[in-house]
């Protein structure tokens, strides 16, 4: 499609160095994991259906974003990509500026 000979694998890590950059722009202008919420209203009891009553806990929702972050390689603490990562991704010029 783009007349690029590319691998699939080759197509990941472009898309991980992307996100990884837009994530390192918004660390750069002062967001922090305590930005990274849901909506309270997600945390609401459901009014109706099979799961009235029910509702998702704050502690799940850290402990799914703590899996997350350690999935992406980000500290677990602050949610900024770690130097390894942003090198690994061939971005240490974005490491350098961050750390």
């Amino acid at each position: 499609m783009t007349g690029w000979d590319i691998t699939p694998t080759e197509l990941i890590t472009n898309g991980e160095r992307i996100l990884n950059l837009c994530r390192a722009f918004n660390i750069r202008e002062g967001a922090r994991r305590e930005d990274d919420v849901l909506p309270q209203r997600l945390m609401e009891p459901l009014p109706e259906g099979l799961f009235k009553g029910e509702a998702i806990p704050k502690e799940v929702l850290d402990s799914m974003l703590d899996c997350y972050y350690d999935y992406r390689g980000w500290d677990k603490e602050t949610g900024i990509p770690t130097k390894t990562k942003l090198e690994e991704l061939g971005l240490k010029y974005v490491a350098d500026q961050l750390m």
